[in-house]
């Protein structure tokens, strides 16, 4: 029985096996021959494997391709754990939206250490195949990561669920169906290195592999953890110093708008199946067999050149449209955002050196400003309680999470642009920032 398990017979079945599964549980958003095509590719590679295994060139080339990108994945990840753990808390969210199950609550509530984890896995995974270090269980640890990211990525491009995976952070923002693709090829890149295992040779004595894995598991921990308490080394983000908000918001040479198609879902009454159709198609009269469920628009065609910031509108705390003043104020203002007061770092002696800090920039007739998304009672509350001054408006969250890293987190703005920007916990005294920063 043994001898049949390891067998090329049994490797066929099982492989042919899981082809016809997915073949046949594979949902209509994806096409059946291109299905099928991939299938066929990866039961060659499977069933091939000790052709492939004789040409080395062919692992090293992959092995290159693999540890490379994912050490790049996750130094770019770990650049900015925080904002990758809004990107998982959104998967979660969907996940737990389409399934009813709380588990996905959970993981939503640990979404920053998941983060961590997963950066830090990427960057270790990538340095134990580049220097050939336990080769099996790297290969296996490896497959399983980029099963489960195929799976989220195809999820999240079959039933348009997640605009961008986040693989990449803000360095570059990949469609779903462009981070599924890429992730089809890190499969097949990973079934060569499965067929060509034994070309896969430690390139150090035992005593340096140690050391290298070593330093590598405490840099890839590190270093996020790093990013976290302060902010993004990299700042790949529309609202970096040096960026002018401004300019960020206009629409980039031979600008074209979005092309979306009516889109209407409705359920079969039969089946419970649901389907989506235009407005040619939608079988509005067919009342014994479809029910209207909800209007869906497709998107036919992305908008081309669009502006970087989209979705930045200032409100004064009564409702006022106040974006135009705040952008185009000539003199220094300084921004404190804090995009839930609740969330808040609450630490006596930062607010103490927030308080001292707001009243010296009034002093000196610099104006600052409260940025966040908390409604007006918990803004009065939160001014009550920690006698606050200087007055808040309104900003959309999510805006307030992408702008800085931090809650709270401030930024020094003139007319539009950033200038500077600092985490709660390196938060600066106000002689040092006139004196470094308003020349």
């Amino acid at each position: 029985m043994k001898k049949f398990l390891s067998s090329k017979a049994f490797r066929f079945i099982w492989s042919g096996g899981l082809a016809v599964l997915f073949y046949f549980t594979c949902p209509p958003c994806f096409s059946k021959t291109t299905l099928a095509i991939l299938l066929a590719i990866q039961l060659i590679l499977i069933n091939a494997s000790g052709f492939i295994g004789r040409l080395a060139w062919l692992t090293h080339i992959s092995r290159f391709l693999v540890g490379g990108l994912f050490i790049f994945s996750g130094f770019i990840k770990a650049n900015d754990p925080l904002g990758f753990s809004y990107k998982l808390k959104e998967y979660f969210e969907v996940f737990q939206n389409d399934t009813g199950l709380s588990l996905f609550e959970g993981f939503a509530h640990i979404a920053l250490p998941l983060a961590i984890i997963v950066c830090a896995s990427e960057i270790i995974l990538g340095i134990m195949l580049l220097i050939g270090y336990k080769t099996n269980l790297t290969l296996w640890l490896l497959f399983a990561q980029i099963a489960f990211f195929t799976f989220l990525t195809f999820y999240s491009a079959c039933y348009n669920k997640v605009t961008h995976c986040g693989c990449f952070g803000d360095f570059l923002k990949l469609r779903p169906w462009e981070s599924f693709w890429k992730d089809i090829a890190l499969m097949i890149l990973i079934t060569l290195l499965f067929a060509g295992k034994e070309n896969i040779r430690e390139l150090f004595a035992p005593f340096v592999m140690s050391f290298l894995f070593l330093t590598g598991v405490v840099f890839s921990i590190g270093f996020p953890v790093y990013a976290y308490r302060n902010l993004p080394p990299l700042d790949f983000r529309a609202y970096a110093p040096g960026m002018s908000i401004k300019e960020n918001m206009k629409k980039g040479a031979g600008y074209k708008d979005a092309v979306y198609e009516t889109g209407f879902i409705y359920e079969n009454l039969k089946t419970g199946k649901k389907e989506h159709f235009n407005l040619k198609t939608y079988p509005w009269q067919d009342t014994l067999n479809w029910k209207w469920v909800a209007s869906e628009p497709k998107l036919v065609s992305e908008a081309v050149n669009p502006p970087k910031i989209t979705d930045f509108t200032v409100n004064n705390m009564d409702g006022a449209n106040v974006t135009d003043s705040v952008l185009n104020d000539k003199n220094y203002s300084f921004w404190l955002i804090m995009y839930d007061l609740k969330l808040s770092a609450d630490d006596e002696t930062l607010l103490a050196k927030i308080n001292d800090f707001t009243k010296l920039a009034s002093q000196d007739k610099y104006k600052v400003l409260g940025f966040t998304s908390s409604s007006g009672g918990d803004v009065e509350a939160y001014k009550l309680k920690h006698k606050v001054a200087y007055p808040f408006v309104s900003v959309d969250g999510i805006v307030l999470k992408t702008m800085i890293r931090s809650n709270p987190g401030l930024m020094l703005v003139k007319e539009g642009k950033v200038i500077a920007n600092w985490h709660h916990n390196n938060f600066p005294s106000f002689s040092e920032v006139k004196q470094k920063w308003m020349k």
